[in-house]
């Protein structure tokens, strides 16, 4: 009987149809598995710009046997002194080895906010003169009196009022605006942001820098404010935080 032959053959030409469709699926299955791979890394850059709205965590300032190792710190820089070589005012209480760095611990709230102020609490010293502010870092002791720091809608030194910190990513280099952020030490309020209150950069006051991993969330900021009035007129403040951001609406923030 021939049907049988003529069935084998039609059904291989099937198969074969069958073969070459499923092939076909599968080929445009992974090209569209492959041009989605660029929007996915668009996606991650654009995130990576703009305005960074949340938590700027510290990580606490270290020292080893011979001096500074990592995490935060503040330096003041003396007058007639740069950026770089200072002179710098050594702070007899710095638990540094080199007392040239008072390291910072970070406060309740982990370090400094983008979402609203941190400010001074009331009264924003004790009775010896030691700063109460506590939120962005932890009091820390300088010449035998506790310094700190907090961010208020009106900067107490010079009652101006100015905008909440703000920072800026780009292609993983930050900029910013800490206007807002003021130093308390011995009764006495100094202003510690850049740019100043009324928008200068005067003396070595340098504008906020740093850079930005969005991968990990590690971040460094960095900026100099130089002091008007007080005992400590025309020294400098030096200012270096890094540790981790948080955005706003995730677990920490």
């Amino acid at each position: 009987m021939t049907y049988r032959p003529l069935l084998t053959a039609r059904g291989a030409v099937l198969a074969v149809a069958l073969a070459l469709a499923a092939g076909a699926c599968g080929s445009s299955s992974a090209t569209s598995s492959t041009t989605t791979t660029p929007s996915a890394t668009t996606s991650a850059k654009a995130t990576a710009s703009g305005p960074l709205v949340g938590l700027f965590k510290l990580d606490p300032g270290a020292c080893g046997a011979t001096g500074y190792t990592s995490g935060s710190y503040f330096k003041m820089v003396m007058p007639g002194g740069d950026l770089e070589q200072g002179k710098f005012f050594a702070d007899p209480d710095s638990t540094c080895a080199d007392k040239n760095f008072i390291l910072i611990t970070p406060g309740s709230d982990g370090g400094l906010s983008t979402v609203d102020y941190q400010p001074r609490p009331a009264p924003p010293f004790d009775g010896s003169g030691n700063a109460l502010a506590s939120r962005i870092i932890q009091p820390e002791l300088f010449t035998g009196i506790k310094f700190s720091v907090s961010s208020n809608p009106v900067e107490p030194q010079t009652n101006a009022s100015v905008p909440k910190p703000s920072i800026t990513v780009n292609d993983g280099k930050l900029t910013g605006n800490v206007q807002a952020l003021t130093g308390e030490w011995n009764k006495q309020a100094f202003s510690q942001g850049s740019p100043k209150p009324d928008g200068s950069l005067p003396g070595l006051t340098r504008a906020v820098t740093g850079t930005y991993d969005a991968s990990t969330g590690h971040y460094s900021l960095t900026w100099s404010s130089q002091i008007s009035g007080g005992p400590f007129n025309d020294f400098t403040g030096l200012w270096h935080l890094e540790g981790t951001f948080v955005r706003r609406g995730t677990a920490g923030a």
